[in-house]
């Protein structure tokens, strides 16, 4: 398996019952409230705002609009509309408008301190924002063609260009928070134009190198704004912006996790178009420490509030779990990346673990409340007495809305991580409905896929090759299979694994049928024993999914107890009208009355009570009653 290329979105027709209910919500719903938010706020107006009016922009509001604007723009190259279409088209004519002569747009530096740009690229969101714009623009564009939001957004990466690089007049600087690097990349393939990619590359490069331009910065910015608070000491500031080594040195995924993701993804895209072995030997170190050391079980990240982010290996923490949404996005997208740098199960395995948990668990069923953080357990008595910012329901909104406009764009671009191919060969990552004409070498290769994953285990493609040559169908073999049979045209296949793929070869003129039982068993899972808040317990997995146990279902007290594995079955069920598969089966529960009133006792607990329980999958808590949750117990 080399040299794959995703098939990009608008190629990929969806027809899956789960992903096509949770587009449709996310247009009709989702879609509107990040609108009206955005509207009622200030932030698709913040453009035009003048002094004295309300709703003054705020450094971040331009990448909130940005990525409403990319949403729109994964579900236009599904359908036009019109309405959303025009939306968009007049929130372009106003950037087109305000945007300087010289190319220069940002909302807050020209309408709210625009003698101050460029200052305080450690915090204050100027690349960033240019990166979501850029990204926005190049989805719009390949969703209907036109060209005007691209337009805006060359001739603003073009001055970003001429004022950032390694000439003696550039500025050294880079993006406190990682975006622009990666939008870069997606703005290079777009246009063929290289001047974006090295400048991606000289970005990433940049980082970690002496002097060190935030603490050079900093200096400048306190003489020439004395009393403006610039950053925290420069050794913490390091760490958490990742430029306390130079990238291709870095081997420990640190500091805030989103930023440090977002340049994982840029350094990936780099290291595809350009053959750097050192960057792509960073990136395989980088992913071998986050997913085999500080990855939670349903692919959150990143486990403390404090620098919304890593802390040290092993470390994952269930009822404090931070795992912002955004991060769970951002190890999808860069997971997708390392696939196309190196054909692999095992990022496309982390990809589906995140997108069917560590995601949807982000947005409620209705599509209009959403997690920041994604704790592994509830406990309401805790999270009352050390908040943090954690809640026990979702929430309409939140003053920083990177996550609502984040999951917003991201539900939609799904179709675009099902596909890969390359010259000869068509990869199908994801199992889930859908059908594709794949372009090979000329000729026309149709797939259909017929499955009710992530439910069902059953799963049926019809392959028609027009071309007059064989092709390769390789069919990944998920992590939690561990039974898979294949069938092609009715025959029973021997299969040979590598890399987590089997190959089928589907000959020339022909069409085939390729039957696939994935052996979708309840798993119990253990994690390492180095994780030390999880030694001792189990999950539960059936599928992708990972399940929880929650306080309406099972009652108080969660932590006591005990399932009998052998007792769990799956069954279908509906949860507020929602179809779904949940695990029943019986357990003990530690009895209160098989103690004493003493805090501490040589005793053992003796008394058990028998008890039914129900298991839902993480996604869907707290879409009922506020409650208990947990998703690790104690073995039996």
């Amino acid at each position: 398996m080399k040299n794959f290329i995703p098939i990009p979105f608008t190629d990929v027709e969806l027809k899956d019952n789960f992903w096509s209910e949770r587009l449709i919500i996310n247009q009709k719903k989702t879609l509107t409230a990040n609108y009206q938010h955005l509207k009622k706020q200030g932030r698709i107006d913040a453009w035009t705002w003048k002094k004295g009016q309300p709703n003054k922009p705020h450094i971040f509001w331009d990448s909130d609009v940005a990525k409403w604007i990319e949403a729109v723009s994964y579900h236009l190259a599904n359908k036009r509309n019109r309405s959303l279409e025009m939306k968009v088209d007049h929130v372009v004519d106003i950037m087109a408008n305000t945007q300087l002569k010289n190319g220069y747009l940002n909302s807050y530096f020209i309408n709210v301190e625009p003698d101050r740009k460029w200052t305080n690229l450690r915090n204050e969101h100027e690349l960033y924002c240019a990166g979501h714009l850029i990204e926005a623009a190049v989805a719009y564009y390949h969703a209907t063609g036109k060209d005007k939001f691209l337009n805006v957004m060359r001739k603003y990466a073009d001055l970003i260009h001429k004022l950032f690089g390694p000439k003696r007049n550039q500025k050294k600087g880079y993006p406190g928070h990682q975006e622009i690097e990666l939008a870069l990349v997606k703005l290079y393939r777009v246009t063929n134009d290289k001047k974006y990619l090295e400048l991606s590359r000289f970005f990433l490069m940049q980082r970690g190198q002496d002097p060190h331009y935030f603490e050079t910065e900093q200096k400048k910015f306190e003489k020439e704004y004395p009393g403006k608070f610039y950053m925290h000491p420069p050794l913490i500031n390091r760490i958490y912006s990742q430029t306390h080594k130079p990238v291709v040195d870095q081997d420990e995924v640190v500091g805030h996790a989103v930023r440090a993701v977002y340049m994982y993804s840029g350094m990936t895209d780099v290291a595809i178009e350009t053959n750097d072995k050192k960057l792509k030997n960073a990136c395989k170190g980088l992913w071998e420490n986050l997913t085999q050391k500080r990855m939670y079980i349903t692919g959150g990240i990143g486990p403390t509030h404090h620098n919304e982010g890593f802390t040290f290996d092993y470390d994952l923490p269930n009822e404090t779990a931070y795992a912002e949404t955004c991060a769970s996005i951002a190890l999808a997208n860069w997971a997708h990346r390392m696939f196309h740098l190196e054909p692999n199960s095992e990022y496309i395995d982390v990809l589906e673990r995140v997108i069917y948990n560590g995601i949807l668990s982000g947005l409620n069923l209705k599509g209009d409340r959403f997690f920041y953080s994604n704790r592994l357990a509830a406990l309401p008595k805790e999270i009352e007495a050390n908040p943090h910012g954690f809640n026990l329901e979702r929430q309409p909104w939140f003053d920083v809305a990177c996550c609502p406009t984040n999951i917003v764009r991201f539900l939609p671009s799904i179709p675009g991580f099902i596909y890969s191919k390359n010259k000869t060969s068509v990869s199908i990552n994801l199992y889930i409905q859908s059908k594709v004409v794949v372009d090979l070498n000329g000729h026309s290769v149709t797939i259909n896929q017929k499955n009710s994953q992530p439910w069902d285990d059953k799963c049926s493609i019809q392959v028609d090759n027009e071309s007059r040559k064989d092709i390769n169908l390789f069919l990944r073999v998920p992590y939690w299979s561990k039974k898979i049979k294949v069938k092609l045209n009715n025959k029973l296949k021997k299969l040979k694994v590598s890399k987590g793929y089997c190959s089928l070869t589907i000959p020339s003129n022909s069409k085939s049928k390729i039957d696939i039982d994935l052996g979708m068993d309840i798993n119990l899972v253990d994690s390492n024993p180095n994780v030390r808040q999880n030694f001792g317990k189990q999950a539960i997995q059936r599928g992708p999914m990972i399940y929880c146990m929650e306080e309406i279902d099972n009652g108080t007290d969660l932590h006591k107890i005990l399932i009998n594995k052998k007792s769990l079955k799956a069954k279908k069920g509906l949860l507020n009208d929602y179809n779904y598969t949940f695990i029943s089966g019986d357990a003990k529960k530690a009895d209160k009355q098989g103690w004493s009133k003493k805090l501490y006792s040589n005793k053992n607990i003796k008394k058990f009570k028998n008890k039914k329980i129900k298991m839902i999958p993480y996604f869907l808590w707290a879409n009922r009653k506020a409650g208990e949750m947990k998703v690790w117990f104690l073995k039996n």
